[in-house]
């Protein structure tokens, strides 16, 4: 199983590859470059499958568990935002005449790279590509039990060790050397290493069984 995990950050992707007892960090400046490699299944974190209304089901069951630490989870993506405005405040003014919720400006600056892979995914269907979470992954590595900020040098620490513990002995160096000069943060590369791990694992999902699709038949499910 060749397992592939995206995270993006402010120059590009960080990609981690799992293939056995083989690993491997990657700083891509696009998804299409992250995702040239070969793989068994990818798993990315950010939204997939959108509705008109930024309402998903998967996204209100991801931040159910993650409870007491639900706005780790951004909720809202709509194609629209993207594709009809160029202005944050432009497209809140949208929402509201279309009796919408606003969008947060954590997510809104999310959208060029939301909409990078809405493009690739649905132009590359056969490729097993999914969304994922690190927090609900690290969530299910620490036996459901509730993390620090992974801004915090407490939260950080946790999460190199539960990768450690995953298998992932690497991640020291990629933390330090690999990291250096690229643009990306600490958490990014521990996001990347943690959906890589749902990629490989494909061990739990919200929802459960067949995911609602799309209009254009995305999948709405959030792996981890």
């Amino acid at each position: 199983m060749r397992a592939l995990g995206l995270d993006g950050f402010s120059k590009g992707w960080v990609a981690v590859l799992l293939d056995g007892g083989f690993h491997r960090i990657s700083f891509c400046r696009d998804v299409a470059e992250a995702l040239s490699v070969r793989f068994d299944r990818a798993a990315i974190d950010i939204p997939m499958g959108m509705t008109d209304d930024g309402e998903r089901a998967c996204d209100l069951l991801a931040r159910g568990r993650l409870r007491p630490h639900c706005s780790r989870v951004f909720t809202g993506a709509r194609r629209w935002l993207w594709t009809e405005f160029s202005d944050p405040d432009q497209a809140n003014r949208g929402a509201l005449q279309r009796g919408q919720k606003r969008v947060s400006r954590q997510l809104w600056h999310l959208g060029p790279k939301i909409m990078e892979v809405d493009t690739f995914v649905r132009a590359n269907r056969a490729h097993d590509i999914r969304e994922a979470h690190p927090e609900l992954v690290f969530l299910r590595l620490n036996e459901y039990e509730p993390l620090p900020s992974k801004k915090s040098e407490e939260g950080i620490r946790t999460r190199r060790a539960l990768l450690k513990r995953e298998g992932i002995r690497e991640i020291d160096r990629w933390l330090a050397d690999e990291r250096i000069a690229t643009g990306a943060k600490r958490d990014d590369v521990l996001d990347a290493c943690a959906v890589a791990i749902a990629a490989r694992d494909a061990a739990r999902c919200v929802p459960d069984g067949i995911p609602p699709r799309d209009a254009h038949g995305l999948p709405m499910q959030i792996w981890c």
